[in-house]
């Protein structure tokens, strides 16, 4: 089956982010509220799940799910992605960002 035009195919990216570990807590708390705020306000944010690698916890991995890439960019300008990037600036010592094409995304509700 082909996409369409008119087919929305999600947007996926997925973020390395490397944290100063003196200030891991506090970044971990800002990332919670943006991430917070993002599912509870943005229509277009599909998923954001972030976890810390087990061998090093200041490194971060963000899993994130838009329902298309116009809500990618809209997610950039919002007040609370905003707020978390000024907040975090300082903390964050590495970040890469990996553009994906998704193959299947699962999920179970509650």
């Amino acid at each position: 089956m082909r996409n369409t035009e008119s087919e929305r195919m999600p947007y996926v990216r997925i973020a390395e982010i490397d944290v100063d570990p003196a200030r891991l807590e506090a970044y971990r708390m800002a990332l919670k509220e943006e991430i917070d705020a993002a599912i509870r306000l943005e229509p277009g944010v599909l998923a954001l799940h972030a976890v810390s690698d087990k061998e090093n916890l200041a490194r971060i991995i963000v899993f994130e799910s838009y329902g298309d890439e116009a809500a990618y960019k809209a997610h950039l300008e919002t007040p609370h992605f905003r707020s978390y990037k000024a907040a975090v600036e300082s903390m964050v010592t590495s970040l890469k960002l990996t553009e994906t094409v998704p193959i299947v995304l699962g999920s179970k509700s509650d």
